[in-house]
């Protein structure tokens, strides 16, 4: 990944509501989610929705597909490997470290 592309995505996801739909899509798999079922099940409006959906797929997160009548929205697991990957590629300079143990978020991130 490309400084700029990680730059879009970690943008895209700096807000509460469009993080909540790229974890609830996550969750779903590669199956997906119709916008009016990830609306409902967030409590979104559709307008504030389609923006947040749109920041998502700026930011190259998610993907889009047409079923009938239906958008289907999706995590881009791809995309998110590659921004994880990213994120941890020189991780400990290249020293074994403690990675493996889950750290909590309160405790270690300010």
């Amino acid at each position: 990944m490309k400084q700029d592309e990680v730059i879009a995505a970690l943008s895209a996801l700096a807000q509460d509501s469009r993080l909540d739909v790229f974890r609830l899509l996550v969750e779903a798999g590669p199956d997906g989610l119709a916008a009016g079922e990830i609306a409902r099940r967030l409590g979104l409006p559709n307008s504030s929705l389609s923006f947040h959906l749109a920041q998502l797929q700026q930011g190259g997160l998610i993907a889009q597909r047409r079923d009938g009548r239906s958008l289907i929205y999706s995590a881009d697991f791809a995309c998110m490997d590659a921004l994880i990957g990213f994120l941890t590629a020189n991780c400990c300079q290249g020293e074994e470290c403690d990675a493996t143990r889950p750290a909590r978020l309160t405790e270690t991130c300010k």
